[in-house]
């Protein structure tokens, strides 16, 4: 993993002792126009490969941090569980100094069914559907949400503050995407980041799931793209935040799914595209 013509330095106490990987790692640069050299630091992406019941499913570059939550946010944004009490067991493990495995145990049932729509992917960095085989794979059947949940416009300014502080990656190289959940009585109840806005949307939904959290608005450091509304929508999300735009296919999904889609979420003002009565004023 160490390119040592590059590479000056990994600080070892910041290595991820679960995964043995260094979430980031220093190089010398130049700077322009002053010549003068200094260090940066770089985001580390590593290869995650996530299989069920002993089968290799899937591929994804990742930060090598809440590997577990990914694998089970993946689990279910991707609807091969229908909820968490269908996966058995994860264990994350390290592969040949190249990358990491999650082993994910789901129940019978969900496997065989795995099995009869299985596709193998190879995601780069970012990716949501890469590798998806048939166009009518990129659609998941998907039931529309209740109206559970709303949470007040002023929590807003809490869940925007909350993705400006940067966790370790992305403090350090500016490199990360981050998610927060956000509890309709204005609570953080977590966040997480990773170098793919996918990948951490699943991260946190895996996170969600783990804890047992009930409703919430997710704020993502991110535009809001098809991918991400359908996750969300998958997992029972019914309000979604994003910092940047969002895409047509997004706006159509979030309607037809009744999720609150919320974009340009920025400078104590944001747009509603769809279904505003979930936000209080």
């Amino acid at each position: 993993m160490k390119d040592t013509a590059i590479l000056t330095a990994i600080e070892q106490e910041e290595r991820n002792e679960t995964s043995g990987f260094a979430p980031f790692v220093s190089t010398e640069i130049t700077q322009l126009p002053s010549r003068t050299t200094t260090k940066d630091f770089i985001a580390n992406e590593v290869p995650v490969c996530i299989s069920y019941n002993g089968l290799s499913h899937v591929v994804m570059m990742a930060s090598a941090e809440n590997i577990e939550e990914f694998a089970i946010g993946f689990t279910l944004s991707e609807k091969i569980v229908p909820d968490i009490s269908h996966i058995y067991d994860v264990e994350v493990q390290q592969s040949c100094d190249s990358g990491l495995v999650a082993e994910v145990e789901i129940s019978p049932r969900c496997f065989a069914g795995l099995k009869d729509k299985r596709r193998t992917s190879l995601g780069r960095t970012g990716c949501g559907i890469c590798g998806t085989e048939r166009l009518d794979q990129v659609y998941l059947k998907l039931e529309p949400l209740p109206n559970n949940f709303k949470i007040a416009w002023k929590h807003f300014a809490t869940g925007l503050a909350e993705l400006d502080k940067q966790l370790s990656i992305g403090s350090r190289t500016g490199c990360t995407h981050s998610m927060v959940a956000v509890s309709a009585d204005g609570n953080v109840l977590g966040k997480v980041e990773d170098i793919g806005r996918h990948v951490a949307l699943d991260k946190l939904l895996g996170l969600r799931a783990k804890k047992g959290w009930g409703g919430c608005a997710i704020f993502m450091s991110s535009r809001a793209s098809f991918e991400m509304v359908q996750k969300a929508v998958a997992c029972g999300v019914e309000i979604l935040c994003a910092v940047s735009a969002p895409t047509l296919k997004a706006i159509e999904l979030a309607q037809q799914s009744n999720l609150t889609l919320c974009a340009f979420c920025r400078d104590a003002k944001a747009n509603i595209y769809t279904h505003p009565e979930r936000i209080l004023c």
